[in-house]
């Protein structure tokens, strides 16, 4: 439960960022051109809101719906959510939307999605600026990689070491760097520390790997970083350093070997032989029922030969659109596969992005994920179907191209067919997290 609470409080306050920023590039532009705006909603609010205030002097109502599927801005004189046909029935005023130049209109409507991208570069850049880029590069890990079930499926083996992509070395700085590799014709890995092996990678590669699990994971050596007063690990005499090599017959290169070794083990005296400054030692340990030692792990970052970049200010912010770009181009890469039979069965709702975020709370992970989500959110909202604000674009762009304005009656029936074909969508998605959690 705890985990569940931990993700769903960093999807909330990830979505509530990104509504709050995606409608206030619509409100901003439409001030900016003196359009009214009515409403400005933090989620949507069928039948009730939350909580609602009007400041003094103000046309807008500012507002807290209790749905969390996205946010709405009312733009007066203007076809939406709101379906407020009784305002379009009256003539135009000079404050409304539909009254305003095709140009103008453009911009109030492109507003929300580049709002959304400026964010996500300014976030990759404040990452840089803040923390810097601290990364292991694959090569260093010299234990290779674990990889899901669905990932060995593809030919990788835990212990593989990441060396080329169609020629190119992969580079773990790189975040669009598992896309590539996917996308690639063919990967090279370093098997048994001693043998090159080629990969040839499927068209449907990144469609083919579930969305709630990682692709792979730094396949971590069992170092011990602190030993607990009074459990086995310290009445065996381990200490801090101390690197588990075998645990009865086991082989345990990495954690991924010990879980398993120590629980056959479970309350049993078993050898153990420990790396100690370049010896080999031998000792013995009673692992609890639950097959455990007692022990802290020593992280990755603590173990491997890192890569560090500092950023100063000004040096942060080219970085923060590579980065930015750099994964917008990786993700409308990959939805190509969505119109694949194994890309629909992997499209995922609240679930699985839920899934995307950490179980315990890290500030850098979350603005890694609060980054990815605002490009994937500005790409699909600028996709040209009606309700989407790539809907309302495409319609404009036709009015510029042909100087032809659509009709409101066709604007309203599109309005409707396109909320219609979105809400199934919703529905389709988080079916698809339902089944998924309850095969699992």
């Amino acid at each position: 439960m705890e985990t569940f609470l931990i993700k769903a409080a960093q999807l909330i306050a990830a979505l509530s960022l990104l509504v709050i920023i995606h409608e206030l590039g619509h409100f901003l532009w439409a001030r900016v051109f003196k359009i009214r705006v009515e409403k400005f909603y933090i989620f949507f609010n069928p039948w009730f809101s939350l909580a609602k205030w009007k400041p003094k002097n103000s046309e807008t109502t500012y507002g807290i719906g209790w749905l969390p599927l996205g946010g709405y801005v009312k733009i007066a004189g203007m076809i939406d959510e709101s379906m407020d046909k009784e305002q379009m029935a009256q003539p135009p005023k000079p404050w409304e939307f539909r009254t305003k130049p095709a140009w103008q209109r453009l911009l109030v409507m492109t507003g929300g999605v580049l709002n959304n991208f400026i964010l996500a570069i300014i976030i990759y850049a404040g990452i840089a600026w803040y923390w810097g880029e601290k990364t292991i590069p694959y090569q260093n890990a010299y234990e290779g990689m674990d990889f899901t079930p669905a990932a060995q499926a593809l030919g990788f083996r835990n212990g593989d070491i990441l060396l080329e992509a169609d020629g190119k070395v992969i580079d773990s700085r790189d975040r669009s760097g598992l896309f590539k590799m996917l996308e690639a014709d063919e990967v090279r890995v370093l098997r048994n520390h001693t043998d090159t092996v080629t990969l040839r990678m499927p068209e449907n590669a990144v469609t083919s790997l579930p969305q709630e699990d990682p692709f792979m994971a730094y396949r971590l050596p069992v170092f011990v970083k602190q030993v607990m007063p009074g459990e086995p690990a310290a009445k065996a005499g381990l200490v801090e350093g101390d690197r588990i090599v075998a645990v009865g017959d086991s082989l345990t290169p990495a954690y991924t070997e010990l879980v398993p070794a120590l629980t056959a083990y479970a309350s049993t005296e078993v050898p153990l032989a420990i790396l100690r400054e370049g010896d080999t030692i031998m000792t013995k340990a009673i692992p609890t029922a639950q097959g455990k030692l007692g022990f802290g792990l020593m992280a990755p970052m603590e173990i491997f030969e890192c890569d560090t970049t500092q950023y100063g200010f000004f040096r942060s912010i080219p970085v923060g659109i590579s980065n930015g770009t750099g994964m917008l181009v990786s993700y409308v890469g990959s939805l190509k596969h969505v119109f694949t039979k194994e890309g629909a069965e992997s499209i995922g709702g609240f679930g699985a992005i839920g899934n995307l975020f950490p179980e315990k709370w890290n500030w850098r992970t979350f603005w890694e994920m609060t980054a990815f989500l605002s490009i994937m959110l500005a790409f699909m909202n600028i996709i040209p179907i009606p309700a989407l604000d790539g809907g309302h674009v495409a319609f404009l762009l036709w009015e510029v191209v042909t100087r032809r304005k659509p009709s409101d009656k066709f604007m309203e029936y599109a309005q409707m067919a396109g909320m219609l074909f979105l809400l199934l969508l919703l529905v389709y998605a988080n079916s698809n997290d339902i089944y998924r959690f309850l095969i699992k």
